[in-house]
């Protein structure tokens, strides 16, 4: 009998970690501690390949179509960003090395391959937030008419969405600033300056996600570059992208407060149906290269170490970019909506230069839906 390591059974499997964690709880999978790390987890490889098995059989057509679109085959060609062998990569460069050095506004530059500062916008009719940036995008989308245009028309258009995003988020405050500064001013944290700054650039892109995807396909109908950024900033404001450090810090603060071990108090969470938010990604198997490269900006919360500790010994997965900035906001004290105000700013510049390169195919983004209703 030969027993596998997490990512050993994942790759036989071809699933999602909480998907090996759900047999495991149903009686599919027989586990057992790592002998040799009491943290892990080690799963009956007789167990494993069978449920492969099962699950392979013949991958029709529809099949293989309806995988692409989550997490499967690529579906659309870009030159903007990529995530290969456990790398970030904007436009070929390291995104982790650009955060040693580079602002948001260096970033984008390099994606939207232009040059300038931002614009100055208008005053806000109220208060800052992601209201205000809701609102000032919706009313420019239903204002803006589309129309063709050269590219750098279209990329000083870019640069006032930004511009118009950043100060919603911010309000008057240092208008003329760097992005970073200006937000560590606006939430009254200088000392967090730095990690914003990095934060930013490690969430600017991030090839074909969930709110990316919608931002290009309203872009691909002739819609404005404004109505594609609404599209995104609606799409990242759901609990599975741009809010998931909300149930990370929740996760946490049980954690922190629960007594006995914190790994006791995980398998209460895990039984209750719930996966461990925060820990693993598909598309990093040795770990999130940008939550590492985030959390050694700061020390971490007792109750987050404890998480992450937890979450490693039963599940053996690192935490991913949601863990880093729900612990990063606990790390300096920010407000709670401080992970979603650092999505929407930072991943504002992937979006538009996805929806630049989408405009200038000049393809339209239509799939085709699988009918399984009744038959007329």
């Amino acid at each position: 009998m030969d027993w596998l390591t997490a990512h050993e059974a994942l790759a036989v499997l071809g699933t999602q970690p909480q998907t090996l964690y759900a047999n495991v709880s149903r009686g599919r999978i027989k586990a057992k501690r790592d002998p040799d790390d009491s943290r892990k987890s080690l799963y009956r490889g007789d167990d494993v390949r069978r449920l492969a098995q099962r699950a392979a059989g013949r991958r029709k057509q529809d099949a293989v179509a309806a995988q692409a679109m989550q997490w499967g085959d690529p579906v659309l060609r870009t030159s903007i960003s990529t995530v290969a062998h456990g790398r970030l990569l904007y436009r070929g460069q390291d995104a982790c090395e650009l955060a040693d050095r580079a602002s948001l506004e260096d970033v984008a530059a390099l994606l939207w391959q232009t040059k300038g500062q931002l614009p100055a916008v208008a005053p806000l009719d109220g208060g800052p937030g992601l209201r205000a940036a809701f609102v000032a995008l919706a009313r420019r989308a239903a204002e803006t008419i589309p129309t063709v245009r050269p590219p750098a028309a279209l990329a000083q258009e870019a640069g006032l969405i930004l511009a118009t995003l950043a100060h919603a988020l911010t309000g008057d405050v240092r208008a003329e600033d760097m992005l970073h500064l200006r937000l560590a001013h606006f939430w009254g944290r200088p000392a967090a300056s730095e990690a914003i700054r990095r934060a930013l650039v490690l969430l600017a892109d991030h090839e074909l996600n969930a709110s990316t995807f919608a931002a290009r396909v309203a872009m691909s109908t002739g819609a404005s570059l404004w109505a594609g950024a609404l599209a995104g900033l609606a799409t990242l404001n759901g609990p599975r992208h741009g809010l998931a450090s909300r149930e990370v810090a929740a996760l946490a603060d049980d954690i922190g407060h629960a007594p006995g071990s914190a790994e006791a108090a995980l398998r209460d969470w895990l039984g209750e149906g719930r996966q461990v938010p925060g820990m693993g990604h598909r598309l990093y198997p040795d770990g999130d290269v940008r939550a590492e490269a985030l959390l050694g900006q700061f020390e971490l919360p007792a109750a987050f170490a404890r998480l992450r500790e937890a979450g490693d010994s039963i599940t053996g997965e690192r935490p991913n970019v949601d863990f880093a900035l729900a612990a990063m906001a606990v790390a300096f004290d920010l407000p709670a909506d401080a992970p979603l105000t650092l999505f929407a700013m930072a991943r504002c510049v992937g979006w538009l230069a996805h929806g630049l390169e989408q405009v200038q195919s000049g393809q339209e983004i239509r799939p085709r839906a699988r009918y399984v209703g009744v038959a007329g």
